[in-house]
């Protein structure tokens, strides 16, 4: 009987072994974004090192960044809308979060939602991501913007980041799928930041009581 030959696998095995690879990989990113989110913690210190970005909301409007929450608290959010994890989970945290503040009681709250890929966020894409979650955009916007200066926001928020894995939708859509920082931030009316959370399992209560703590 032939001895089977070891040496050289298959194409099922080759394929297997390109998909542990990138899994193994991603870990490794992943554990390095979550050390990079500890390490850009910085309570007490001017946000976006006192710096404005001139943006674009959910409805095409042009609006200056963090501008447009001065003199309130501010909660926000940084994703991707093609996320299929993290950043579903983080917006659904800050709609959590916002349900705790009704707008009528606490008009100086603001939440925002920063797409850290423009390209594909564009203002119908962000208005459709909140729409179909059902989201009350009263004292909630979504911004994204040209892909410098949304650049150079992410690097003042200390937010990282790197293209992972890929796929093909059936239309022929290449979609890119990020590893990131993953993050919600409270701003104090100065612009100061309170607290960084890990967005996607935000302590909501904690949360809550930092934004009452500082109202």
């Amino acid at each position: 009987m032939p001895l089977m030959n070891h040496c050289h696998p298959n194409i099922s095995q080759t394929n297997l072994y390109k998909k542990m690879t990138r899994k193994i990989v991603f870990s490794l990113m992943l554990t390095l974004v979550a050390a990079l989110f500890y390490s850009c913690s910085e309570k007490g210190e001017k946000v976006y090192s006192g710096k404005s970005f001139v943006l674009t909301d959910m409805n095409k409007k042009s609006i200056t960044y963090p501008d447009i929450t001065k003199g309130k608290i501010t909660v926000v959010g940084y994703i991707f809308t093609n996320c299929p994890d993290i950043c579903p989970l983080t917006t659904n945290n800050m709609r959590l979060l916002k349900e705790k503040f009704p707008r009528r009681d606490y008009p100086e709250i603001e939440f925002v939602s920063i797409s850290f890929d423009p390209k594909v966020d564009t203002p119908e894409v962000l208005k459709k991501f909140a729409e179909v979650r059902d989201l009350d955009l009263n004292g909630w916007t979504f911004l994204t913007g040209e892909p410098a200066i949304i650049s150079d926001l992410m690097h003042e928020a200390g937010i990282i980041s790197i293209p992972g894995d890929s796929t093909v939708t059936p239309a022929g859509e290449k979609i890119i799928f990020y590893i990131h920082t993953d993050r919600i931030s409270v701003i104090d009316r100065d612009g100061i930041l309170v607290q960084n959370f890990p967005g996607s399992s935000l302590d909501i209560d904690k949360a809550y009581r930092e934004i009452i703590r500082i109202y």
